[in-house]
């Protein structure tokens, strides 16, 4: 498929009534191996878990750095790919032109509560680099109003996360991600305020299921650096085994 074929592949799993669900990957071989699944429709990135593998704090490691571990998820599958890139380095709409042209065709770009004009900015930036490369790209534009809100009381923070919302897709954003471990309340308050079929959320521990969410009016789901925590975890339990016995267990898939 072409980048443009893509796009649209991702917006349409966006805008269909099903949940989509996204399971974060960080390199080529975690990559395939999701891809491999017959139910996987598209990929995303965790920008936590690419700048882990590399050594950095998440939101240190370089955009150079970054694309080129993003370019080499792209090849490995002819699915969608939608990366995270952070608060958009210092010039999110140059960025996204730039993730473009390693084969992007969808991000999400945090806001880190910066002042709403700016952010607002940000997105119509975001926009208009996607729109002069000639892409449906599918900016899922996250608002991090819950989760750096600080002592707010949760109200206040929800309100700030519909109106950062509503003005994110007002710029021409496809999506609002609203992370955080978000119960039905909250859920259908977002829901009722952005609108149904255009919130995107994180799967954390104490969330609700994917289906919960979907039944809510929730667009798509993803699950951040949880899923390299998950595999890490595996490889440190067998190495402990292997600290112990030595013994490689039977059900170890073979090489391909």
């Amino acid at each position: 498929m072409s980048i443009q074929d893509k796009a649209l592949t991702l917006k349409a799993l966006h805008e269909a009534p099903e949940i989509l669900r996204v399971v974060n990957v960080w390199d080529a071989i975690s990559a395939r191996v999701v891809a491999d699944l017959p139910e996987t429709r598209a990929l995303a990135t965790a920008g936590h878990s690419i700048a882990a593998s590399h050594g950095y704090a998440d939101g240190e490691i370089p955009l150079d750095l970054a694309l080129a571990a993003v370019e080499r998820i792209v090849a490995s599958t002819d699915l969608p790919v939608s990366a995270d890139l952070d608060a958009g380095y210092g010039d999110p709409g140059e960025t996204v032109r730039r993730a473009i042209g390693v084969g992007v065709v969808g991000a999400n770009i945090e806001d880190r509560l910066a002042p709403f004009a700016e952010s607002v900015a940000a997105v119509e930036a975001v926009v208009a680099a996607a729109a002069e490369e000639g892409v449906a790209f599918q900016l899922n534009a996250r608002t991090d109003a819950l989760i750096r809100g600080g002592d707010r009381p949760l109200d206040e923070k929800v309100e700030d996360a519909i109106a950062r919302g509503r003005a994110f897709l007002d710029a021409g954003a496809a999506l609002v991600f609203v992370p955080g471990v978000l119960d039905r309340a909250v859920t259908e308050r977002l829901v009722a305020g952005i609108g149904a079929g255009r919130i995107s959320v994180i799967g954390l521990p104490g969330a609700l299921a994917a289906a919960e969410y979907e039944a809510l009016g929730v667009a798509r789901i993803s699950y951040g650096p949880t899923t390299q925590r998950h595999a890490l975890r595996a490889l440190r339990d067998l190495t402990v085994d292997l600290y112990a016995d030595g013994v490689i267990p039977p059900d170890t898939p073979a090489l391909n």
